[in-house]
């Protein structure tokens, strides 16, 4: 995270805030901050996003290609994600000072899509054991204010709802050699099923109290977090992973707390992005053009 410099009655004025479930912003606990949400943004790419809540500001590009499946994995496609800090998020980030955030933040995103039951590796396989799709994600950070794991998971799923994977047909030569032909139809092509695809969830323990969507100020006067990773399926949310950050601990009570919060914030926080997706989609297409004439 940016530092933010604070005096001691600054951090004390955000602890009471906390305690009376009044925030600096007027949040409560368990409230966001505003979401902006934008698709497409990134011609060059499969699939884009860029996210912004509140002061922190997200850019994610899906770059797509063909490979050959891992020997221990052959039914299985790939992922791969990249973070790079801006150096216009803060002054911090300028030459290697945003690796070790961008390989905490790459390690937790890893780690919550490593369960099949979060992401289903099946769908980017070609041919078992010849081809498969492996996806890049890259991740740009804009503007730094705040809650990052949440904001690039977001905007991660985002992409990833974006993404347009072209059409391929296989076709078997000589000697049993398979040829796979793809689609340059900008039209013809697959999309990837998301419903299950983790979002991140940090629950931020200041005093005796944990509250979620931490901003940069809230969480220099927190010592431990907890980052919960969360799926949906059939409707209903469970845990696909977990890991905290900072250098405190939390007694076992506040840590059950802590992952009962996340899984309820969890839920209404990927419906509700999944009904932005929508109205962005609806709002920019693009829908197929209707062919008339010979084209048909």
């Amino acid at each position: 995270m940016a530092f933010v410099a604070l005096s001691e009655a600054e951090k004390t004025f955000i602890l009471h805030g906390v305690e009376e479930n009044y925030r600096c912003d007027g949040r409560s606990r368990k409230d966001y901050r505003p979401m902006e949400l934008e698709t497409g943004l990134v011609s060059n790419a499969s699939g884009s996003a860029r996210l912004r809540l509140a002061n922190t500001d997200i850019l994610v590009g899906v770059k797509t290609e063909i490979d050959v499946p891992d020997p221990l994995t052959p039914e299985f496609g790939k992922l791969e994600f990249f973070v790079d800090c801006s150096a216009n998020a803060t002054p911090e980030f300028e030459g290697r000072g945003g690796s070790d955030l961008a390989q905490e933040l790459i390690l937790a995103l890893q780690n919550a899509y490593e369960s099949p039951l979060s992401f289903d590796y099946r769908t980017l396989c070609l041919i078992p054991g010849q081809q498969c799709w492996k996806l890049y994600i890259d991740i740009l950070i804009l503007e730094c204010g705040g809650n990052l794991h949440d904001a690039v998971s977001l905007a991660a799923k985002a992409a990833l709802y974006n993404t347009k994977l072209p059409r391929v047909t296989a076709s078997l030569l000589d000697a049993g050699i398979t040829d796979l032909i793809i689609s340059d139809n900008p039209y013809d092509c697959t999309r990837l099923e998301i419903g299950t695809v983790p979002i991140l969830v940090t629950v931020c323990k200041i005093g005796d109290y944990c509250l979620v969507d931490p901003s940069a100020e809230e969480e220099v006067c927190s010592t431990v977090s907890m980052v919960v990773a969360i799926s949906m399926k059939n409707k209903e949310a469970y845990l696909s992973g977990s890991h905290m950050t900072g250098g405190g601990s939390m007694h076992r009570d506040t840590m059950l707390n802590s992952l009962n919060l996340g899984l309820s914030i969890g839920e209404h926080l990927n419906t509700h992005l999944i009904k932005m997706l929508k109205q962005e989609e609806e709002r920019v297409g693009p829908k197929r053009p209707k062919t008339v004439g010979f084209l048909k």
